[in-house]
């Protein structure tokens, strides 16, 4: 763990702590007993969700590089796992699972491009799954004043996107590749990764088709979220349960750099369950229902990962040195 991962970590701890303090645990933990058999329904229809996801990473692996739909969900479900159990920046999965494809055989470059380009595309997917959210709240009736921090939020995650997908388009892996040689001593190379990066934004039908099934993916989690609701007693809708899933994805992304988003994503639902009066012990039960359904499936995901990279021995990838950081000890 790096000092950046692990001071960002103790804050998000801290925001995490201080947000239960200020509420009632003996009700948040009364309101989990509760739930009972209804977490195992929260945990099984995250599994479409990484289905969708896998889909939409397929268009950017190159066919005859590309491994078969049930090896996908497993990379899909390993980045998942490391982003959300292990002390690393929200890209440490990210990494770890191009490294799992090059493993299995990709070239390391059209590899790297290729989970570069999907994570543009999912961001883009979700800042178009945040605006869904947006307009279907100013439809309900919510606490207006409260909302500013929507409009502001949604805005940031549409630069944000904009800008890493401009970023790519106009040189920054021109930057990695003439970086990458000297951070690594010249044992690495990466020539060639700008113009595949550029390459896959020339192909408009495997960006939209990405794009389309990251947006169908993140749509899926709107039945994840009523469902949590409703095992908790909170009478939501789906249209409730679409805004409440989409702000508080949109502020676990806005806090990328904390582990986890511990804290980040706990104070998002609070903030999206208040727009409709949800009170805090709710939201909190419900936020802590969507961390106990990451470790439930974020542990066989890790053993998964070391799995896989037993399978094969190590190619010479670029990043090692990033994904040695992400290893469990």
């Amino acid at each position: 763990m790096t000092w950046s991962n692990l001071v960002t970590l103790v804050v998000g701890l801290a925001v995490a702590g201080m947000l239960f303090a200020a509420s009632d645990p003996a009700e948040i933990l009364r309101l989990l007993a509760g739930a009972s058999w209804g977490m195992l329904g929260v945990i099984l229809l995250r599994l479409p969700q990484i289905l969708a996801s896998a889909i939409g990473w397929a268009p950017l692996i190159e066919p005859l590089q590309r491994p078969g739909w049930a090896a996908l969900f497993r990379l899909r479900w390993i980045r998942d796992a490391v982003n959300a159990l292990l002390p690393v920046a929200q890209v440490g999965g990210d990494v770890v699972r191009a490294q799992l494809l090059i493993r299995r055989g990709a070239a390391t470059v059209p590899a790297t491009a290729g989970v570069a380009v999907d994570v543009a595309t999912e961001l883009a997917a979700q800042f178009a799954f945040a605006a869904i959210g947006l307009a279907v709240l100013w439809q309900l009736p919510h606490q207006g004043a409260a909302a500013e921090w929507a409009v502001a939020a949604v805005a940031v995650l549409g630069l944000m996107a904009a800008g890493f997908m401009a970023a790519q388009r106009w040189g920054l892996f021109r930057l990695v590749e003439r970086l990458l040689p000297r951070l690594a001593r010249g044992r690495h190379t990466m020539a060639g990764l700008h113009e595949a990066v550029v390459g896959l934004y020339r192909r408009p039908r495997r960006l939209w088709a990405s794009v389309a099934a990251h947006l169908a993916s993140w749509l899926l989690g709107t039945l994840e979220t009523w469902l949590a609701l409703r095992i908790l007693g909170i009478e939501a809708g789906l249209a409730e349960a679409l805004v409440i899933e989409s702000l508080g994805q949109l502020a676990r992304s806005l806090g990328f750099m904390v582990p986890g988003a511990v804290g980040v994503q706990e104070g998002g639902f609070v903030l999206a369950c208040g727009l409709f009066g949800i009170p805090p012990e709710q939201a909190l039960a419900f936020a802590l229902l969507r961390r106990i359904r990451d470790v439930a499936l974020g542990l066989p995901g890790i053993v998964a990962w070391r799995w896989e990279a037993a399978r094969a021995p190590a190619p010479r990838f670029a990043m090692t040195s990033i994904a040695a950081r992400t290893s469990p000890p």
